[in-house]
């Protein structure tokens, strides 16, 4: 079986995702006239406006910390790590670029959803990739099949790949066996997750941006300790990336395509642009008034994970420089090794605990795209929701005791069938979100609040949900 899913993996990610995720990436950029680049000056208005709640959904600082939440796990710190060995130092490179390109990617995924995003019965705004899938593209089955995925891996795998990094780090820290790391783990989730998506986006709200200065502060700290190595780190991943210190013995090629493989597969699963899941918590914002607003507010959410998070990790191994340790050791265990060799014994324990934060955090928030997209196949789905939390329990504590290789292969094939099928979508929406982008940056050159006017576009009204954008906030 290791070796079956191996060979799918290669396939998906040896070529088809590489280059549909670059495509899709410099498309929207073009499209939306490099977003990234051009409203930088906005990112700073649209953070400060997150914070003013609304009626009826999360503020759009709730929705980031919370989708900032998914993304910051074990990907961060495990998968940097693996990333480093399975492609060399080069691989943090392409990481920076997934980042790069995935915010334009990231900013048109969670401005659709914002856009085609519909309140429940008790009014909390719900949507994401299989909304807009149903309303913009009329195409339900397409949505239906994206949430059956959607479900299968945030429901049940990813969490397998949080539980298992989790307990292997408390294995190596303090010997503590892996099925009471998972029951703990597993028993503080059910109690978080009972409490629904606003309760949730509010313990986010506060233990997000705390977790990520902790593990950022203490990067900086290291960072600032080896000050005269940090010029030769940089200059090795960027000579890494391209196979530069390798030409000499003939392995250009090959190193390139590992650098290049590593990075885009570690930066997707850990900023999660394209992907499709952000988006389900982009659309739970009841304002901004504008859905181009949330897609900026978002891609900050890209940043900060890959940019500043993920190479936190990244300084942190490389600093430590080469450790003899064996060819199966596991992506934490590496960082954990790492922090000992640059500060002493205490290094592995607090690797473990800033990997719980990140990973329960990551837990916590895969089940509430879970059950949003469980509520889009089934609105009454009370009996499913527990069914669902059932299996979330079960599968973490499954996934502290199953073998690595097979978790990451099992959550890389999943990953790439979610974002084939979001990708797709976006693309073939692709001349709405330009609409977006274009209404929103004619707004902020006529110096006013960008806001949604619906009656302007009469072939996008009619696909929107009724009432969604009616009396929205105006100054």
């Amino acid at each position: 079986m290791p070796d079956y899913l191996s060979f799918i993996n290669e396939i998906l990610w040896g070529s088809v995702m590489i280059y549909l995720l670059f495509a899709a990436g410099l498309w929207f950029t073009v499209r939306s006239g490099f977003i990234q680049f051009s409203a930088l000056p906005q990112l700073r208005i649209n953070l400060k406006n997150s914070l003013s709640p609304q009626p009826g959904g999360l503020t759009s600082f709730q929705a980031l910390c919370t989708s900032l939440a998914a993304r910051l796990g074990s990907g961060n710190l495990a998968g940097v790590a693996l990333a480093i060995s399975a492609g060399g130092p080069g691989a943090i490179f392409w990481m920076w670029m997934t980042a790069i390109i995935g915010m334009a990617t990231s900013f048109a995924e969670c401005s659709l959803a914002q856009l085609y995003k519909e309140a429940d019965k008790q009014g909390q705004f719900r949507g994401g990739p299989a909304w807009y899938m149903a309303r913009g593209l009329g195409m339900r089955w397409m949505g239906v099949l994206f949430s059956l995925f959607l479900l299968v891996a945030y429901g049940l795998i990813f969490n397998t790949v949080q539980a298992h990094s989790v307990a292997h780090a408390l294995r190596f820290a303090f010997d503590c066996p892996e099925i009471i790391t998972g029951g703990m783990l597993a028993a503080f989730t059910l109690l978080v997750i009972v409490t629904g998506i606003k309760g949730v986006a509010r313990l986010m709200q506060w233990m997000v941006p705390a977790m990520a200065l902790l593990w950022l502060m203490t990067s900086l700290i290291i960072c600032a300790w080896h000050a005269a190595q940090l010029p030769a780190v940089f200059s090795l991943i960027v000579k890494s990336a391209f196979g530069w210190r390798e030409a000499a013995a003939g392995a250009l090629g090959y190193t390139l395509s590992q650098a290049l493989t590593a990075g885009f597969q570690r930066g997707m699963f850990s900023n999660e642009a394209g992907m499709g899941s952000t988006p389900n918590a982009a659309a739970a914002a009841s304002c901004p008034p504008h859905p181009a607003s949330q897609g900026l507010v978002q891609m900050i959410g890209v940043f900060v994970d890959t940019i500043i998070i993920c190479t936190a990790s990244a300084m942190i191994v490389l600093l430590a420089g080469p450790m003899d340790l064996p060819a199966d050791t596991a992506g934490i265990q590496l960082l954990q090794q790492a922090l000992i060799n640059l500060t002493g014994g205490w290094g592995a324990g607090f690797v473990g605990f800033i990997l719980i934060l990140f990973a329960f955090s990551s837990i916590v928030v895969n089940y509430i795209y879970a059950e949003n997209n469980l509520i889009f196949l089934h609105p009454d789905a009370r009996r499913s929701r527990w069914v669902l939390r059932g299996g979330v329990v079960l599968m973490e504590l499954l996934g502290s005791l199953l073998s690595l290789p097979m978790v990451w292969q099992l959550a890389d094939i999943i990953m790439a069938l979610m974002a084939i099928a979001n990708l797709t979508a976006i693309l073939l929406l692709s001349p709405v979100v330009t609409l977006i982008a274009r209404d929103y940056l004619r707004q902020r050159k006529l110096g006013v609040q960008p806001v949604f006017d619906a009656s302007r576009y009469p072939e996008i009204e009619e696909q929107l949900a009724p009432g969604a954008w009616d009396d929205l906030p105006r100054q």
